[in-house]
């Protein structure tokens, strides 16, 4: 049995976009989708008083929003499973554990109560730092959220890093039958001046080929485009998100790590890309 692709649902728009995402995304992978809610009500309503049998209204807005959430995928995707649950634990503790058994863990890059103008909600951003299984932020505009595009983008980090991601975007490339864009970036150092420079290019596309050598012999009908690119990473891969239907990056994560472990690029694109975003921990 197929580990679910796990979205949380919320009730906002943000969320309903993730649903509709994610439904799309379980078709491909041939997965079944599960919809979980966290009602922080649930775990108090026990204590207090019976109101006469009757359920409490945040009890009946959160079966509500599954239910909802449920009726909206059947109408997208008839034939895929779906399974869905209220759990009584805050949204971001509720999604860590889902995440331990599950393909990925979808969020909305915003919730209901969001500050305004924020580019990306806390439960989206605490789970990019903390999972220890790939997260996948919905956000972007209606080209990469349609997937019209036809190309998969990786970023391809430091050594020990990108391993794993490099593993789940070849997946999705297959699933999709599109392009995989691998893209590495180098910086000059110095005065720029040769010969005692090294050839930073050729490290960056000798970096690629090693890490796509394992990976690719278990999608060889993969199309791969090898790029490497001078310029900060970030402003490469946003600039390229604008033509891609899912941005992944790999992050390193060290256990027993309490707080956020996201670097200043995957922080920048997880705020700004032009298309869902995939983080793959590499775990130690």
């Amino acid at each position: 049995m197929p580990l679910p692709l796990v979205v949380g649902v919320d009730g906002s728009d943000y969320s309903l976009q993730a649903v509709d995402w994610a439904a799309d995304e379980a078709v491909r992978l041939g997965v079944p989708l599960r919809l979980v809610h966290a009602s922080l009500w649930e775990r108090y309503e026990g204590r207090l008083p019976s109101l006469g049998g009757e359920p409490s209204a945040p009890h009946v807005m959160a079966e509500h929003i599954v239910a909802s959430a449920t009726e909206r995928v059947h109408r997208r995707a008839p034939d895929l499973e779906v399974a869905s649950a209220v759990v009584a634990e805050d949204p971001v503790s509720m999604l860590l554990a889902e995440g331990d058994n599950a393909t990925a863990v979808v969020t909305g890059s915003r919730g209901r109560g969001e500050l305004k103008g924020l580019l990306l909600g806390s439960v989206g951003l605490a789970m990019a730092g903390r999972a220890s299984g790939p997260v996948i932020v919905v956000r972007g505009d209606a080209a990469g959220l349609g997937g019209t595009h036809d190309r998969v983008l990786l970023g391809v980090g430091d050594p020990g890093t990108s391993d794993t991601a490099a593993r789940f975007a070849l997946r999705e490339a297959a699933a999709r039958r599109c392009v995989l864009d691998a893209v590495r970036t180098w910086r000059r150092t110095g005065d720029g001046s040769p010969p005692e420079q090294p050839d930073y290019e050729d490290e960056a596309a000798d970096l690629i080929d090693k890490l796509l050598q394992d990976p690719l012999t278990e999608h060889p009908d993969v199309r791969v485009s090898r790029t490497v690119l001078e310029g900060p990473p970030g402003k490469v891969l946003l600039h390229r998100s604008a033509a891609a239907d899912l941005l992944v990056l790999g992050v390193r994560r060290e256990r027993g790590h309490a707080g956020l472990q996201l670097g200043r690029v995957t922080h920048r694109l997880l705020h700004h890309s032009c298309c869902p975003v995939a983080v793959v921990p590499q775990l130690p």
